[in-house]
């Protein structure tokens, strides 16, 4: 009979607080919700209007970094912001980094292209798992999402760039 009592004094007890625990989870949601659409504005107005619809995040990993250096990043230009993430000890507080981690989450974020379009949500391409599969000689995933991420972008054939020979092993 004590546990059943102690058990009911337990929820008399918290039923007063379950109010706070809903206001303080809807503004947290309303919160987040304004952070995210600040961001997407930030994002539109200071790079979008000015013809920088993309960022780019890779490292100095030896299976991607000559690839994309000279294969990915040429074809982007100037429209691309780019971050590498061996050097992120020497990133400042900047619209990258905080576009990087919203966008980028916590799983197969490197390399990562993120295009953004005003008015729509931002498209992300994770390109760790292709990059690996190239690695152990099966670049038909790489192509397809290359191919993907620059029909989006505009820029030519993926198809090209794997075929030049220059690549990692």
């Amino acid at each position: 009979m004590d546990q059943r009592r102690w058990r009911n004094l337990k929820w008399i007890v918290a039923i007063p607080f379950l109010p706070l625990l809903v206001a303080y989870i809807v503004i947290w949601l309303l919160c987040s919700l304004l952070w995210i659409a600040c961001l997407y504005l930030f994002i539109w107005v200071w790079w979008c209007l000015r013809g920088r619809d993309v960022l780019f995040v890779y490292s100095d990993s030896p299976v991607w970094h000559d690839y994309v250096e000279a294969q990915i990043l040429p074809r982007l230009g100037k429209r691309a912001v780019v971050l590498n993430w061996s050097q992120r000890k020497h990133w400042r507080m900047s619209l990258a980094r905080a576009a990087f981690y919203h966008f980028g989450g916590n799983r197969q974020f490197n390399p990562l292209a993120i295009v953004f379009r005003p008015f729509r949500r931002a498209r992300t391409f994770r390109f760790w798992q292709p990059f690996r599969d190239f690695k152990h000689g099966r670049p038909a995933a790489l192509l397809k999402m290359e191919s993907e991420f620059f029909a989006l972008v505009g820029g030519c054939d993926a198809a090209t760039t794997l075929g030049s020979g220059t690549g990692t092993e």
